[in-house]
């Protein structure tokens, strides 16, 4: 029986196994380690049966990078940028591959995660810090499959620590610059019976001033917990109890400079799943509900009355059905079917003196999906699926996927190939706020790459992927005329009220690129690095911008770090990050510049589960932007202590 998958088909009947893990080097972005198991396609799978690009940071990659916000530590991957209006905690977007911020999936051990309030309805990276986080998968192109609305451009699925013995903990505190002071903490252990694990974090820097040209700090304070439950009733039986958590208060800027704005953010996930298997372990069942809920509040202090700015509450639930059925050591399919219930509420006042208003919206979506895996030969895996949405609002929805992956020499060289398709669902922002049109039909992307990589031992990995992305009907913002009669949709609707512009499917886009990686180490030295042309361009017919690079995409980004590791524990690095200049708005001339930004990364284990870290971020403390008129942190010094036990 081919070992590989055995494997897969043991971890997925038995979800609570940790998934094996993946060697620092992984952070260039090639893969290719055999016993690397991958998560994000709802299923363990060896990583040398997944036909799309995939990238892993396991535990050691992530101490060694010493991120704050998980998007410090998606950076140094391929073919992803992030524009930011300020310092942590103010609006965060990530683009993988070039896709909108909203056009990517987010997943914490298992739970999706999404704000139906916002503008996207997709998810905001501003208040994911790394906490109790051991595992980080980016899964790129189109995965609406298996993932459903809003996976055009890719998922991520981070996984919080899991027990591996009857009592344990671990903790880490770190101070720098900016008056920041960052403290994790978790405890939990496993038992026949029963694993677990509770974590809590806290955050807190005084920052820099949001508006490049302000003169006060815009400070954030962020606390988080998560915790996680597996207890097995019975034998082939057990019960996933899952929570997340958190809290934070930042300052922000307007438009033209200092305000004493701040905005208050809370957000909470729960989990409850049951697991069970059927003939003798070859059908793996996976009943769960889980529910998200994101409340935002924007304050004013200046104001005698009406202080509070903005008000949103929004809420997710979903119930899920999934199946595994491993047929033979040849044949596994994966099936389910969900039904999601997206609901927002708004408050605003009329008038300065008037109540609040509530407003509350709502859509619902049923799914259902499946995909089939079979190896003809050894070390080829075909896959080929569909999955079926019915939304409250647009309708019915089909979307499509096939690939093939095959390793000659137990994944050593892999050779990738995939189709897929995604699609975005109208937000219920985009359909029910003053600008919204209820009528939007969903965005929809078709795509494909090929890739191939290969691993000369462990000396050197080299890896390419060449992609490109198609998306229609891309929902945009239209501008009503400025004189004149107005046309219906410029009104309000159910009012006489007129507005300055709505939600239209007006736009359309193409993306392709390629994406290079490479690792190296010879004896106590190692290098690694990638670079991502991508090439993303507004292909609106008849528009003045057809053919013009998609706002804050940059053409160019790269990666690059070279070291030293010691067997005595001590390991320094040197690490380079480079991004093309961009277009600043959709339309305009305005261009933000290019920079390198250059950083110092050292950790010393002084004894066993004991680490002394330190990093100098933005070494030579260069001034650069990701958004026009928006400050970004300058040189940081951070000195911190990690520890196991």
């Amino acid at each position: 029986m081919n070992t590989r998958i055995l494997t897969a088909a043991l971890l997925a009947a038995a979800p609570a196994t940790p998934a094996l893990a993946q060697t620092a080097p992984e952070l260039a972005g090639g893969n290719g380690n055999e016993g690397i198991v991958v998560t994000a396609l709802r299923t363990p799978l060896a990583v040398e049966r997944i036909s799309s690009n995939v990238t892993v940071l396991d535990e050691d990659a992530i101490v060694a990078l010493q991120p704050v916000a998980v998007t410090d530590a998606l950076l140094r991957t391929p073919g992803i940028s992030l524009s930011r209006n300020g310092g942590y905690g103010t609006t965060t977007s990530l683009r993988i591959r070039g896709a909108d911020a909203g056009q990517s999936v987010m997943v914490i051990d298992g739970m999706r995660i999404s704000d139906p309030s916002s503008t996207a309805g997709g998810y905001g990276f501003s208040n994911l810090f790394t906490d109790d986080i051991d595992r980080i998968e980016i899964l790129r192109g189109p995965q609406s499959i298996l993932w459903g609305s809003d996976a055009i451009g890719g998922v991520v699925n981070v996984r919080t620590r899991r027990p591996t013995r009857p009592l344990e903990g671990s903790f880490a505190l770190e101070a720098g610059t900016y008056d920041t002071v960052s403290a994790r903490a978790g405890i939990g252990g496993t038992s026949e019976a029963i694993d677990w694990r509770l974590a809590g974090s806290h955050f807190t820097t005084r920052g820099i001033s949001a508006r490049a040209n302000g003169t006060e700090a815009d400070g954030f304070t962020r606390s988080s917990g998560s915790g996680t439950v597996t207890v097995r009733v019975a034998p082939g039986v057990s019960l996933d109890l899952r929570g997340y958590w958190s809290t934070s208060d930042n300052d922000f800027d307007g438009f033209s400079g200092d305000t004493r704005a701040y905005g208050l953010t809370e957000e909470w996930s729960g989990y409850a799943g049951l697991n069970f298997e059927l003939f003798d372990g070859r059908l793996v069942n996976r009943v769960a509900v889980l529910q998200t809920e994101t409340d935002r509040e924007n304050y004013d202090p200046t104001r005698t009355i009406r202080q509070i700015d903005f008000d949103a509450h929004g809420r997710l639930r979903r119930y899920e059905y999934q199946g595994t059925f491993t047929a033979s050591e040849m044949v596994q399919a994966v099936f389910g079917a969900e039904r999601e219930e997206q609901r927002m509420t708004t408050a605003s006042p009329s008038d300065s003196t008037a109540p609040y208003t509530l407003s509350p919206n709502s859509v619902d979506t049923n799914s259902v999906y499946g995909e089939l895996r079979v190896m003809p030969l050894a070390g080829l895996t075909l896959n080929g699926g569909a999955r079926y949405s019915d939304q409250s609002r647009f309708g019915g929805n089909t979307v499509l996927s096939a690939g093939a992956v095959y390793t000659p020499n137990e994944g050593a060289t892999v050779f990738r190939a995939s189709y897929s398709e995604g699609y975005k669902a109208p937000s219920l922002y985009q359909m029910f706020s003053i600008y919204g049109v209820d009528d939007l039909s969903p965005e929809k992307a078709k795509g494909w790459e090929v890739g191939a990589e290969h691993a000369f031992g462990e000396a050197l990995k080299l890896s390419a992927t060449w992609f490109q992305r198609d998306t229609d009907n891309l929902i945009d913002f239209a501008y009503c005329p400025t004189s004149g009669a107005q046309p219906e949709v410029c009104y309000i609707p159910g009012t006489q009220t007129t507005r300055f512009g709505y939600y239209a499917n007006v736009r359309a886009a193409k993306a392709r690129g390629l994406e290079l990686a490479a690792a190296g180490r010879l004896g106590v030295f190692f290098a690694e690095g990638n670079y991502s042309w991508i090439k993303a361009e507004d292909r609106t017919e008849g528009s003045s911008t057809y053919g013009r690079q998609l706002q804050r995409v940059p053409r160019h980004l790269a990666n690059a770090e070279a070291g030293i590791d010691l067997p005595q524990g001590l390991r320094a690095s040197v690490a380079a990050r480079y991004s093309g200049e961009s277009f600043n708005a959709a339309t305009g001339t305005a261009k933000l510049d290019d920079y390198w930004l250059v950083d110092l990364r050292a950790q010393w284990q002084v004894m066993e589960g004991l680490i002394v870290q330190g990093r100098v971020e933005n070494l030579t403390d260069k001034d650069y932007e990701t958004v026009a008129g928006y400050g970004t942190l300058g040189r940081t010094v951070t000195l911190g202590l990690r520890s196991r036990f």
